[in-house]
């Protein structure tokens, strides 16, 4: 995938948000995950002791206290047989922010990559409009506010919100208020996988539709456990906070777009 909208000057926010996620990612459990060999009960505690600690869970959230007891990344044997051993949790968490760290964590290599590529494609001609400034707190905010979305809905999970999905959804939202006409590059699934030039309005607009299908229960997707809500709440704030900066700057003149609101 990849869009036919040049850019003024180079998008190095979007270039720094892109590395900072893939070092991390570096830095985590979830990184040793292949998907060739299978994961080992013990890598799998280690993985939630991990975002137990550093990602952001609602139910902490809501009341900005963590949760009394948490895994602590060993396994043991119950009445249910093996597991990951659970104990009062030994370090200090701050649930406020683990929102802003878990913008940052990835629970695989395709979660990162699929993350990533939107953001590569998307994130360059939001920054070039907003500023790189802007687009980084724009970003941040989308992330805080998705997150907190998914909180309000889920107020009792206890289970981690990781991944940048939230901010980039924002992204994805601004983009299509501020260059609905741009061209862009997606493989269709019709019979084979094809590459069809179309118009943002409908790429993002499908992708929407489909996000929120997902999240009220009208359609099973087959994505595992994913953040949905999320998805909707930070690509409605993304559009509409985008609506100020609309005629901050001129469309670019190599792209003919009439003066319009939505140009």
């Amino acid at each position: 995938m990849h869009d036919v909208n040049p850019v003024r000057r180079t998008p190095w926010v979007t270039y720094v948000l892109i590395a900072v996620n893939v070092a991390v990612f570096l830095f985590t459990p979830a990184a040793r995950d292949t998907g060739v060999t299978p994961v080992r009960l013990a890598q799998l505690c280690q993985e939630e002791a991990f975002y137990d600690h550093y990602a952001a869970i609602p139910r902490e959230m809501l009341d900005n206290r963590q949760l009394p007891a948490t895994p602590d990344g060993e396994v043991g044997v119950g009445p249910n047989g093996p597991g990951c051993v659970v104990r009062p949790s030994g370090y200090h968490k701050i649930p406020v922010l683990s929102v802003l760290y878990s913008m940052f964590l990835h629970g695989g290599w395709l979660h990162l990559l699929g993350n990533m590529l939107f953001l590569w494609v998307f994130g360059n001609n939001v920054e070039d409009r907003l500023g790189r400034l802007r687009y980084l707190v724009f970003y941040l905010l989308c992330g805080y506010l998705a997150a907190y979305g998914f909180a309000l809905v889920n107020a009792n999970a206890t289970d981690p919100l990781i991944g940048a999905s939230g901010a980039i959804a924002g992204v994805l939202g601004a983009y299509l208020m501020f260059f609905p006409r741009a061209r862009v590059w997606s493989l269709v699934p019709f019979l084979l996988f094809i590459p069809l030039r179309l118009p943002a309005w409908l790429v993002l607009g499908l992708w929407f539709v489909l996000q929120w299908a997902y999240s009220a229960g009208y359609a099973v997707s087959a994505a595992g456990s994913v953040a949905y809500v999320a998805h909707v709440v930070g690509f409605v704030f993304g559009f509409l906070a985008a609506v100020p900066f609309l005629r901050r700057r001129p469309p670019y003149p190599y792209q003919g777009y009439p003066r319009r609101p939505w140009s």
